[in-house]
């Protein structure tokens, strides 16, 4: 008997998912636990388990779509087996063998259960091939594809009308059947313009012999994390007064903590601590007495929050993802550094649940590692500030018997929301910070 197997609940706080890739066709056989699509939240990228075994027999979405969680995503059973009372309409034609891969239509079918649109209403494909053209695909007012979706065809059918617009051209109304801009395009310049008045053509020169202008290129749509980053960071730009200050805290207290308890008793379990996990511990030990450092700043309304639910920047094979160390300002070092290590090797290897990259108060990110020294971090929305951590670097140092010698210095820079946050106070928050990893060892033990 066929099965529906669903779109899982990955984590509480995930209503819904975005389908990026299909891992099999219809007509493929499937076990249980293989993983039939990779899925985009709003916070990351992740894979679908499938938990029936037997022939795929139908895709119930295309890639691209949106599906609430626990809504039907594929039908699973025997070659041939009749699903017509599962599909909506129930005209759907049993599955014999796997389809020619190579001879597939280009787009699927509608979905059988409809639900809400995909954000875009551009599916993959489209968006790539007029990427590739110079065609604004949002100029492609009725779509072919489910829900009026604009699918592969609708692109390909809009380049062979021509001719394409600038988006200039198009908002002045410009209506002409050939364009002087690059590629053919029409512009400005080409309004009220006829064939015959065009003007001669002059001689072009031509390139030297083996010149290859532009070159090969590639073109693909965002997509999983990477669209994920791309829409939060140009949010985060373009709502909120970012302003970051620069300062450099003295190296020595936690470059001797580090050897301290990289040589300490294995027994112990201090080996795995690492100077990031020392500074975020300060962090999180500073942002109690600075409410409004560890908040959230949403429609106007400032919420402050008493636990510190710290979030670290961490870079993955599927990209930027950060996971949140609840309650962080209850830890102690080794607790804090193994939770660190935990979530970090979860996001990874792609087992990390969607509930733990959500609800960070606070974040920290570092690059000191690849040799930065200072730079502008981008606060994470919804929150009012965010800490950069750079390299340790030798700074010249005056003694106070007139000497000149060299310290280590850590730099740090501290990205604040200008709406709700002052210089000064952002000031004051370096300072504490500064003066608690300067004294990180009685930081550790307050």
């Amino acid at each position: 008997m066929a099965t529906i197997v669903v779109m899982p609940q990955l984590g509480n706080s995930v209503e819904s998912c975005i389908i990026v890739e299909w891992m099999i066709a219809e007509g493929d056989s499937v076990a249980v636990d293989q993983t039939l699509a990779s899925i985009e939240t709003d916070k990351s990228t992740m894979e679908v388990p499938s938990t029936a075994e037997g022939t795929v027999l139908k895709l119930l979405w295309e890639e691209g779509d949106e599906v609430p969680v626990k809504d039907p995503l594929i039908i699973v059973g025997e070659p041939g087996e009749d699903i017509s009372g599962l599909v909506l309409g129930g005209d759907a034609a049993p599955v014999e063998d796997a389809p020619d891969k190579a001879t597939a239509a280009p787009e699927q079918a509608a979905p059988a259960f409809a639900t809400e649109r995909a954000t875009g209403a551009v599916s993959p494909r489209a968006r790539a091939l007029a990427a590739s053209e110079g065609l604004d695909a949002s100029t492609i007012t009725e779509g072919s594809g489910p829900h009026g979706r604009v699918i592969e065809r609708d692109v390909a059918a809009a380049i062979a009308a021509g001719p394409v617009l600038t988006s200039a051209a198009r908002a002045a109304g410009v209506q002409a059947t050939e364009g002087t801009g690059i590629g053919g395009r029409v512009s400005v310049a080409d309004a009220g313009r006829t064939p015959e008045a065009a003007p001669a053509s002059r001689p072009v020169a031509s390139a030297p012999a083996g010149a290859d202008y532009p070159g090969a290129s590639t073109s693909a749509p965002l997509k999983g994390v990477r669209k994920v980053v791309a829409k939060r960071m140009m949010e985060s730009l373009t709502t909120t007064a970012q302003l970051t200050l620069n300062t450099t805290a003295n190296a020595a207290g936690i470059l001797a903590m580090r050897k301290k308890v990289k040589n300490a008793d294995p027994a112990l379990g201090l080996g795995k601590i690492t100077l990031n996990d020392l500074v975020c511990f300060a962090v999180s030990r500073t942002l109690p007495k600075y409410p409004v450092f560890n908040a959230h700043l949403e429609d106007g309304v400032l919420t402050q929050f008493e636990q510190v639910h710290l979030g670290f920047a961490c870079d993955t094979p599927r990209g930027l993802l950060v996971p949140v160390i609840r309650s962080a300002q209850a830890l102690g070092l080794k607790a804090f550094s193994d939770e660190a290590k935990r979530l970090a090797g979860g996001a990874i290897d792609g087992t990390i649940a969607p509930d733990f990259l959500s609800g960070g108060t606070f974040t920290v990110s570092n690059i000191g590692s690849f040799g930065i020294e200072t730079f502008t971090p981008v606060i994470n929305l919804p929150q009012t500030a965010i800490l950069g951590v750079g390299a340790i670097t030798p700074r010249p140092v005056v003694a106070a018997d007139g000497t000149i010698g060299v310290e280590q210095r850590l730099n740090l820079s501290l990205t604040i929301d200008h709406q709700v946050i002052d210089g000064a106070d952002g000031a004051r928050f370096l300072r504490d910070l500064v003066a608690a990893i300067d004294n990180i060892d009685v930081t550790v033990l307050a």
